[in-house]
C-alpha cells in the first residue's frame, strides 16, 4: 500500500530532521532528501507536498544551494522554512538582501503577528512567539505573494501565494520554542496539501516486516544485540520477519555498565532467538591501549565489533546480512549531504572499509528514538526493554575521557551505578531521558580525613528531550545531587570530586565524546 508522502528537501540547517519528525507526528509519511536529489527521483515519489528546510547560507550568493525552477511548475504545494522561504522568494522573482542593521535580523524567541485568514494559520491565535534565526530578509516578495505574518523588526515573517499553494515562513515552526508550530505544519499538510493522515507506526511495522522478508528471503542474519532499546527493537522486528534465520550476538566488550552483561543475557534467555554471548573484554581493551582521541576510540570499537561478528558468523555457518540498530539521529550526526560530522557512531561512520557480509541491514534507520520505542510496543516488547536507558554502542569507552583501561572502566562502572541507583530511589527515572556518569581526565586536590588526595573527577550528565536532536539539561534536585556526590566520593576509590554538567544540546552533544 502506497502512503501519502511529503518530501523534505534538506538545505543543511540544524533543525531539518525535526521537520520530518513533526510531519510524522501529524500522521503523514515523510522522507528527507538532500537538495541535490534529481527532480525526476522526487517526482517518482508523487509527493502531496514539499518542504524546503532552513540552512546556513545566503540565497543571493552564487555558491548557495538551489533547486531547479521546474519544481515550482508541478502544481504541488510547497512550504519554505527560513532559508527555504528566502530561496523560494529569490527564485520566483523576489528580492532577498543582507540586513543592513539589527532591525531586520532576529534570533531566538520573537513575538509574531499572524493573518489567520490564510489556511496555514487558520484556527490559531493571531499573536504568538516564533523562533527566529536569520540575518537576511525578504525586502521584496515575488509577484503573486502577499505578507501573511510580521514581527516588529521583520515585515515579511511569512508569505503566501494561495493560488499555487506556496507558503514561506521566516521562523522555525518545527522547534518547540515556536508556539503552535506543529499546528501550522498540520494545517499545511491537511488544509493545503489535502492529506488524509494514513501513516501510523502499525503501518510502518507491517511495511518493514514485508520489506525485510522480501530482501532477506532465505538468507541468514547476524545482529549485534546490546540490550538497548534500538538493538532490541531491531531484533524483535527481524524475528517477526525471518524468525530462526536470525542470530543475535551480544558482545561483552568490558565497557558495559555494572552487571549489564548478565542482565542482558537474562533478559533474552526466554526469547525464541539464537543468542550468543561473546566475552571480549581483554580483546577490546588491548586495542584501545594508549588511545585517547575519541574518534579513534569509536572507530576502533566499531571495527572490532565487525571483526567479532565476522568470526562468530563463521562459527555458526554462512551469514548473508549484518543487521544494526542504527536510528535517524545516528545517521544525521555522522554526517549526511552537506551536514557536518558531529561524531561517528560505531554503527554508521565507524565501519571499516571492508566488511565480510553481503549487505548491512538497518531497519530502524529512518526512525527517531521515540518512534523506535513506539515500534517496540507495537511489536509487543516488554516496557522495561522499550524504556531502557540509552547506551551508546562504544559503551563506557566514550564516557571515559582519555585512555580506556580496566581500572578506569571499573571505577566509572561503580560511580555510574550509584548515580542510577539514587535517581531510581528518588523516583526521577521518568523525568529525564538519559543520564550517566563520565570519568574525566582531570585530577584535582582534595582532603579526605586528615590526608591530602590528588584523585579523579567524575562528571554527572542528565538531559530531557523528545527526539534526542535537541536536549535540555535536567534540573535534578540539589539534595539528590548531594547524595550522589557523597556516595561516589565515599564509596568509589580514586574519586575526590563530582561535578554536574549543565550544558544543553546544542551547543553540546548529549555524550561527552
Amino acid at each position: 500500500m502506497a502512503h501519502e508522502t511529503v518530501v523534505v528537501l534538506d538545505f543543511g540547517g540544524q533543525y531539518n530532521q525535526l521537520i520530518a519528525r513533526r510531519v510524522r507526528e501529524c500522521g503523514v509519511f515523510c522522507e528527507v532528501k538532500p537538495y541535490t536529489t534529481p527532480l525526476s527521483k522526487i517526482k517518482e515519489m508523487s509527493p502531496i507536498g514539499i518542504i524546503f528546510t532552513g540552512g546556513p547560507n545566503s540565497v543571493y550568493l552564487d555558491s548557495s544551494p538551489k533547486v531547479s525552477t521546474e519544481i515550482f511548475e508541478w502544481g504541488v504545494p510547497i512550504l519554505g522554512i527560513c532559508y527555504g522561504c528566502q530561496l523560494m522568494a529569490h527564485m520566483l522573482g523576489g528580492h532577498v538582501v543582507e540586513a543592513s542593521s539589527d532591525t531586520a535580523r532576529e534570533y531566538g524567541k520573537t513575538e509574531a503577528h499572524f493573518d489567520t485568514s490564510f489556511p496555514l494559520f487558520e484556527g490559531l491565535p493571531e499573536d504568538a512567539v516564533a523562533w527566529m534565526s536569520h540575518s537576511d530578509y525578504m525586502e521584496k516578495v515575488p509577484d503573486g505573494f502577499v505578507t501573511a505574518a510580521y514581527t516588529e523588526n521583520c515585515p515579511t515573517a511569512a508569505i503566501a501565494d494561495t493560488s499555487r499553494g506556496f507558503y514561506g515562513v521566516q521562523f522555525h515552526p518545527e522547534v518547540n520554542h515556536t508556539e503552535n508550530g506543529t499546528e501550522m505544519l498540520r494545517n499545511f499538510l491537511y488544509k493545503i496539501c489535502g492529506a488524509h493522515g494514513d501513516w501510523t507506526m502499525g503501518d510502518y511495522c507491517k511495511t518493514a516486516v514485508t520489506t525485510l522478508r522480501e530482501k532477506i528471503k532465505d538468507g541468514r542474519v547476524l545482529l549485534g544485540l546490546s540490550g538497548g532499546v534500538d538493538s532490541s527493537v531491531a531484533a524483535a522486528l527481524l524475528a517477526e520477519a525471518v524468525g530462526p534465520q536470525l542470530t543475535c550476538v551480544f558482545v561483552d566488550h568490558g565497557l558495559m555498565r555494572k552487571n549489564e552483561g548478565d542482565e542482558v543475557e537474562a533478559a533474552f534467555s526466554k526469547w525464541d532467538i539464537n543468542f550468543v554471548r561473546v566475552n571480549a573484554e581483554s580483546r577490546f581493551l588491548s586495542r584501545l591501549s594508549g588511545v585517547t582521541e575519541p574518534e579513534r576510540k569509536r572507530k576502533i570499537i566499531g571495527e572490532e565489533f565487525i571483526r567479532v561478528f565476522e568470526e562468530e558468523s563463521k562459527k555458526i555457518g554462512a551469514v548473508d546480512y549484518l543487521a544494526q540498530g542504527t536510528i535517524y539521529p545516528d545517521v544525521i550526526e555522522s554526517g549526511t549531504g552537506d551536514a557536518a560530522v558531529i561524531k561517528s557512531h560505531h554503527n554508521v561512520g565507524g565501519l571499516p572499509d571492508y566488511v565480510d557480509f553481503k549487505e548491512i541491514i538497518e531497519p530502524l534507520r529512518m526512525l527517531f528514538k521515540d518512534e523506535v520505542r513506539e515500534l517496540g510496543r507495537e511489536l509487543g516488547l516488554p516496557e522495561y526493554l522499550v524504556m531502557r536507558q540509552p547506551f551508546p554502542g562504544p559503551g563506557l569507552g566514550i564516557r571515559i575521557i582519555g585512555e580506556v583501561t580496566k581500572e578506569r572502566a571499573d571505577l566509572l562502572r561503580e560511580a555510574d551505578a550509584i548515580f542510577r541507583e539514587e535517581i531510581a530511589s528518588a523516583g526521577l527515572e521518568g523525568v529525564m531521558n538519559q543520564y550517566f556518569a563520565v570519568l574525566t581526565n582531570m585530577r584535582s586536590v582534595g582532603v579526605m580525613g586528615d590526608g591530602r588526595t590528588y584523585d579523579c573527577t567524575v562528571a554527572l550528565r542528565s538531559v530531557t528531550t523528545s527526539d534526542f536532536m535537541t536536549a535540555d539539561w535536567t534540573r535534578i534536585p540539589y539534595d539528590v545531587l548531594d547524595t550522589v556526590s557523597t556516595r561516589i566520593v565515599n564509596e568509589v576509590s580514586g574519586v575526590n570530586r563530582v561535578v554536574y554538567d549543565i550544558t544543553s544540546k546544542p551547543p553540546a552533544t548529549i555524550e561527552w565524546e
